[in-house]
C-alpha cells in the first residue's frame, strides 16, 4: 500500500515538472519580438531607405501568458512590455514600454518553438497563421 502511494505522488511530481517546461521562457518571448522587430526594420530599410544598424530589447516584462490550441497543438498568446533601442548612425532611439502580444507555439516532438503570425487574409475566411522557427 505505501509503495503505491509514493509511485502515485512520484507520479505527479513528474508529470508537474514535465508541464511546467513546456511554458515559454523570457529568453523565447525575447527571441520571438527580435523576429518581429528585425522583419519590420528590413521593411522599413526597403520603403524609406533607412540604415538601422541593429537594436537592442531590454526590460522584457511578461504580464500575461494564455494557454491556447492553434491548428492541434498547443500555444501561448504571451503579452507584456519591453524596452527598444533602435541604433541609427548618428543616434539612438529609444521606446520604453512598447506592448507585445505574441503567439508561440511548442512543435509535437516538444523541441522547439515558433512564432506564430496572423495571416492577412480574407476577413470572411477562418483565421490562418504565418509560422517561423525560433533559433
Amino acid at each position: 500500500m505505501v509503495r503505491l502511494f509514493v509511485t502515485v505522488i512520484l507520479l505527479a511530481l513528474l508529470t508537474a515538472c514535465g508541464s511546467i517546461g513546456l511554458l515559454p521562457t523570457t529568453q523565447l518571448v525575447q527571441k520571438a519580438i527580435a523576429l518581429q522587430v528585425e522583419q519590420t526594420q528590413q521593411q522599413l530599410n526597403q520603403k524609406l531607405d533607412l540604415d538601422f544598424q541593429g537594436f537592442e530589447i531590454k526590460r522584457l516584462k511578461i504580464q500575461q501568458e494564455q494557454p491556447l490550441t492553434i491548428q492541434s497543438l498547443p500555444a501561448f498568446r504571451v503579452r507584456g512590455t519591453y524596452d527598444l533601442i533602435l541604433n541609427l548612425p548618428k543616434r539612438q532611439l529609444k521606446q520604453l514600454q512598447q506592448p507585445f502580444e505574441v503567439y508561440l507555439q511548442i512543435q509535437q516532438e516538444g523541441k522547439s518553438w515558433r512564432l506564430l503570425l496572423p495571416a492577412k487574409d480574407n476577413p470572411d475566411s477562418p483565421k490562418s497563421w504565418r509560422s517561423y522557427l525560433i533559433l
